[in-house]
């Protein structure tokens, strides 16, 4: 008999009941570290003060009247975002997903009205994750994501990752854009060298397409910046944010210049929750915290920290782990042991890991993670090791 909730997951054998900072509690009352949060989404950990302020004073104040109104706090978020980045428009969303989903006609809307209608064709790249909506596992395009699901969106062109030759080849009378992960996260922790970011930009100038950055993963200071396309000195025309953008609350965006955003005109789009009063209340103030250049110099501190205990944990454990790649506190440990085994001794040890494709192991700490936790991490991930060596 199939389950009350559609069994579409392999959930661990863990429930959590309450959370403190970046630390989860389980039913049973045992206390785990969350190296996870929640796959990069709890920016600010667990029950972050000012965050639990946003919520409350917004829940007793006004929680949604959809968007046939203006919404104040929407604006305020929408402010914020345009002030910080390359932005001069957002559209607010539930998820990464439907961020996605709106990217992609974004970009095609634009060549139509500029009179260009066959430019539909969108280059993406193997590993690349970009949601599990219809146009997301078409972007994507792997046999894993779109096995069962045909016919799949048209549209789409996908090359290796980080073959700039194939990028140029690709760039035919129908290409519309490129969209790229500046860190791919389901893939594995691959980062994209900055001169390959700059060369994409180059290459979207030099043909007149438009560059699409999915930063939900690897956005909202993340990696040490607010956005990881900035420590490659480069704009993007379209970029897609959820995730970290919500602190936990469900909450996503995409973030245009007006040149790319111009031909989304009334009735082109829309949403009956996105940038709804509760969501960007506490938008407002996740935005606050990770915008603050004293906020993200202290996750490059963090950052240094973790990193440099991992390759220590490296040197210590050459028979399960291999390597570490990423940016700021987007990390990635490469297993030579099955990462599915380190990340069983890791629950073992109370300490909350991400897996990912390519045998790597996640580290998606919470942004205000502190040093003392930096710490009892690596302790936890070093006894995790010895338990798979010993198995």
């Amino acid at each position: 008999m199939i389950p009350s909730v559609l069994p579409t997951y392999n959930r661990a054998p863990l429930t959590f009941v309450k959370g403190e900072g970046s630390w989860l509690i389980e039913a049973d009352g045992r206390r785990f570290l969350d190296m996870g949060a929640g796959i990069a989404v709890n920016a600010l950990g667990h029950a972050h003060p000012a965050l639990v302020k946003a919520l409350s004073d917004q829940a007793q104040a006004l929680w949604h009247t959809s968007n046939l109104y203006h919404i104040p706090q929407q604006q305020a978020l929408a402010d914020k975002l345009v002030d910080a980045t390359f932005a001069d428009t957002v559209f607010f969303t539930n998820s990464g997903t439907e961020s996605c989903e709106l990217a992609v006609k974004m970009v095609r809307k634009h060549f139509h009205a500029a009179g260009q209608p066959e430019r539909v064709n969108i280059i993406t790249f193997e590993g690349s994750f970009h949601g599990r909506s219809s146009a997301g596992i078409a972007a994507a395009g792997s046999e894993k994501m779109t096995a069962g699901f045909g016919p799949l969106l048209p549209g789409f062109t996908h090359l290796p990752w980080n073959d700039h030759d194939a990028v140029v080849a690709a760039i035919t009378d129908e290409a519309a854009a490129i969209l790229i992960e500046p860190i791919q996260g389901e893939g594995g922790i691959r980062p994209l060298p900055d001169h390959c970011l700059k060369g994409l930009r180059d290459l979207c100038d030099e043909h007149g397409i438009l560059l699409v950055l999915d930063e939900v993963q690897c956005g909202m200071g993340r990696t040490g910046r607010l956005f990881a396309h900035e420590w490659a000195g480069i704009e993007p025309d379209i970029m897609m944010v959820a995730k970290g953008i919500g602190g936990g609350f469900p909450l996503g965006a995409v973030l245009a210049t007006e040149h790319a955003a111009a031909a989304m005109t009334a009735g082109s789009h829309g949403s009956t929750y996105g940038g709804n009063p509760l969501g960007c209340a506490v938008g407002c103030a996740v935005m606050d915290h990770v915008a603050d250049p004293a906020f993200l110099a202290q996750v490059n501190r963090t950052s240094g920290m973790l990193r440099q205990g991992l390759e220590g944990l490296i040197a210590t454990h050459p028979d399960v782990f291999e390597g570490v790649s990423g940016t700021g506190l987007m990390l990635g440990l490469k297993c030579k042991a099955l990462n599915t085994d380190v990340l069983s001794a890791a629950y073992d040890a109370q300490l909350i890991l991400v897996p990912a494709a390519n045998n790597v192991i996640r580290l998606l700490p919470p942004l205000n993670l502190s040093a003392e936790d930096v710490a009892e991490a690596l302790s936890r991930l070093d006894k995790a090791a010895q338990n798979v060596v010993s198995a």
